[in-house]
């Protein structure tokens, strides 16, 4: 449902660099602006920031160097290596929905030209952009469309990867486009996601709007975790569901595992180890979790009878029985897909709300589910 989907080490020492009226130089020193995100760094000198991104995709050994530089900036001798991004840019290409609520935060929705498989994104204003033939549908993620791409000529392509195929966007550079890969989806912690809206700020040129708005999540975040940690409770929960008779649910190292332990709760595989899922038999899952409070995230089940009509053993579970079953799954945009997929990790605050409001309903007595909904 959705497309989940770079640090040469650079030595900055005595660099001298050409003086000229519009010369950028490394003499003014610079630190690391992001706290939380592991997978990429921003350092702003004079008249430009250089963004260095690492684990573009899972046990990444590459690394990727970024020059974003104002118009009629020169770029010091030493970073002429590296891809030179004029900012702001004013068209892009972004490749996963979980870019397009970053667009929207900064207000540059309307600078997406091009998207793989559009049908995918859930935003209204999104949306709206490509029903009015504003957002050309690129194909494939595997296999964009070259041809469009050099049609409508973005300013930069924002890619990812899912293992370090990137046999398309070499094509792409060779044909003179820009590429800028981005790793959000590797991080593993909420916060960390979301602080990837730093990454579509440095190339906006809104870097204090990108600031601003994550630091409103971070504060929002970090409120609700205080709530949480003060429960008297810690209700225990399982996930996930049965797909081609295996039982997948998050491993202990997860995001969606994280959220449970933040907001709280007791999830019966905390003590796995991986980010990934584990492939369990259903007699498995029922004989740990038959008494569970909670089950939150049923896969794609809309409903406690649609979950009996699956398998009728379902009933054993308790959660099931007490009608304790929380799903995403069921807040979809116009064409189908999960608000979930798209926006939950920009947004971790409204996530983790919504599983505290679950497990710890009297913390957030007038709070009402943002992603979630309680199946009947």
């Amino acid at each position: 449902m959705r497309h989940y989907f770079i640090l040469v080490v650079l030595f900055l020492g005595f660099i001298q660099c050409k003086e000229s009226e519009s010369s950028a130089n490394l003499n003014t020193s610079s630190q690391n602006s992001i706290q939380h995100a592991e997978g990429f760094s921003i350092e702003k000198y004079d008249g430009f920031s250089v963004v260095k991104v690492s684990n573009a995709y899972p046990e990444a050994k590459d690394n990727y160097t970024y020059v974003l530089h104002k118009k009629g900036v020169k770029i010091p001798d030493s970073l002429q290596q590296f891809t030179s991004i004029e900012v702001p840019i004013k068209k892009v290409i972004v490749t996963s929905t979980t870019h397009i609520p970053a667009l929207e935060s900064l207000g540059v929705e309307n600078t997406l030209i091009g998207f793989p498989t559009t049908q995918y994104v859930s935003s209204e204003k999104t949306r709206a952009l490509i029903d009015a033939g504003k957002v050309r549908d690129l194909g494939s993620n595997q296999g964009l469309n070259t041809e469009v791409i050099l049609d409508i000529q973005p300013d930069v392509i924002v890619g990812f990867s899912v293992d370090g195929d990137f046999k398309t966007y070499k094509n792409l550079e060779k044909n003179g486009q820009k590429i800028i890969f981005n790793g959000d989806w590797t991080e593993k912690t909420p916060l960390g996601k979301a602080e990837w809206i730093k990454f579509f700020g440095a190339l906006y040129d809104l870097d204090e709007k990108a600031t601003e708005i994550f630091n409103s999540i971070e504060k929002e975040y970090n409120s609700v975790l205080t709530l949480a940690k003060n429960s008297k409770s810690q209700p225990s929960i399982f996930a996930g569901a049965i797909y081609e008779d295996q039982w997948f649910l998050p491993q202990g190292d997860s995001w969606a595992a994280y959220f449970l332990k933040e907001a709280n709760g007791n999830y019966l595989w905390k003590e796995s180890k991986g980010t990934g899922s584990l492939a369990l038999s259903f007699e498995s899952v029922l004989d740990k979790a038959k008494d569970a409070d909670f089950w939150i995230g049923p896969g794609q089940f809309g409903s406690i009878k649609q979950i009996l009509e699956s398998n009728p053993n379902y009933i054993h579970f308790k959660a099931v029985k007490n009608k304790n079953v929380y799903s995403f799954s069921t807040k979809r945009g116009k064409t189908g897909g999960a608000i979930y997929y798209e926006l939950a990790q920009n947004r971790p605050d409204l996530v983790l709300k919504d599983i505290v409001k679950i497990l710890h309903p009297e913390m957030l007595p007038d709070y009402e589910l943002y992603f979630f909904e309680k199946l009947k």
